[in-house]
């Protein structure tokens, strides 16, 4: 009876192609949440500095903030998980 825990053949191979479809998954959502969070800031500073108030502004920041940033822990949870070890 065999009890390495070598990864190879098949298994090798399925765990080298999840774990690199789970860290492209994690890079796109990444560059997504990135991109949202800072196309928030600035239009919440744009308002901000337009309207001559702030809380329409700093609402809108702190929304898309908050989608960069669950979304970065969401991604990470994706590669962790390719890879067989657990996200949380």
């Amino acid at each position: 009876m065999n009890n390495s825990n070598n990864n190879g053949g098949i298994t090798g191979a399925v765990t080298t192609v999840t774990g690199t479809v789970g860290k492209a998954v994690s890079g796109v959502a990444n560059t997504v949440g990135g991109v949202v969070g800072a196309a928030g800031r600035g239009i919440g500073d744009t308002v901000n500095s337009t309207t001559g108030t702030t809380q329409a502004g700093n609402g809108l920041k702190s929304l898309t903030n908050g989608v960069e940033d669950g979304v970065a822990k969401v991604a990470k949870g994706v590669e962790k998980g390719s890879v067989g070890k657990k996200g949380w």
